[in-house]
């Protein structure tokens, strides 16, 4: 990895996703910060990309770097949990039911990406699919159903399933402003993935891990 990659692509591409993750962009424009739900899932994202490979923390932080190379790492890493949560923030409804279901889904998938491990292309391609259809879910499917202008059947389905939960599934709908800087945010949040440990040679002095280094064997009892 270069060390403009590290110290200036990578912190700038993931402190933009943590910028526009919280525009709410209406009559004012608002910065909104993440909920703790999304904090816990990030934490877990991480976990996920170390444990996958997509992230190789020993090339951020490691005791064969100088102590300014280690500052400029953890500039990287934080910058990444930020962003992990902000992409969150993004996908997830932010309050009600369709806030816990949500919420509720995505713990369960990372829970169980960690638990069977996979190799780095294999999770970049799940989190893909994982993040793409929950956006298309929230901010396409969403939107529409619920939009102020939205046609008959919409307004007819709405009103069922306000009354099947109770008024619980509430969603408040947004300009589509919003929904394209939510759009920048996870492509730009996948596209700082990718760059974080490609596959290559030994980096910065460290050697090279292998794909399926990055899983880890189950050994029976």
């Amino acid at each position: 990895m270069t060390a403009v990659r590290e110290a200036v692509v990578l912190p700038a591409l993931f402190l933009t996703v943590v910028l526009l993750g919280g525009l709410r962009m209406a009559a004012d424009v608002r910065f909104v910060s993440p909920p703790l739900v999304a904090v816990v899932l990030a934490l877990l994202l991480v976990a996920s990309l170390v444990r996958s490979g997509v992230m190789r923390t020993e090339l951020f932080m490691h005791a064969a770097r100088t102590p300014m190379e280690n500052v400029s790492g953890l500039v990287v890493l934080l910058s990444l949990f930020a962003a992990s949560a902000q992409v969150f923030h993004v996908v997830i409804p932010e309050r009600g039911l369709l806030h816990l279901l949500f919420g509720a889904f995505f713990f369960i998938q990372l829970l169980s990406t960690m638990a069977g491990g996979t190799g780095r292309i294999g999770f970049l391609r799940s989190l893909v699919v994982l993040l793409g259809s929950a956006f298309v879910l929230r901010w396409i499917v969403m939107e529409s159903i619920y939009a102020p202008d939205s046609g008959f059947l919409s307004r007819i389905f709405t009103t069922l399933a306000g009354g099947v939960t109770l008024g619980a599934l509430e969603y408040a709908p947004h300009t589509p402003a919003t929904g394209y800087a939510a759009f920048f945010t996870v492509a730009l949040y996948l596209g700082g993935l990718a760059l974080l440990a490609p596959p290559g040679p030994e980096v910065s002095g460290l050697p090279a891990r292998r794909e399926e280094d990055a899983v880890l064997p189950v050994r029976s009892a």
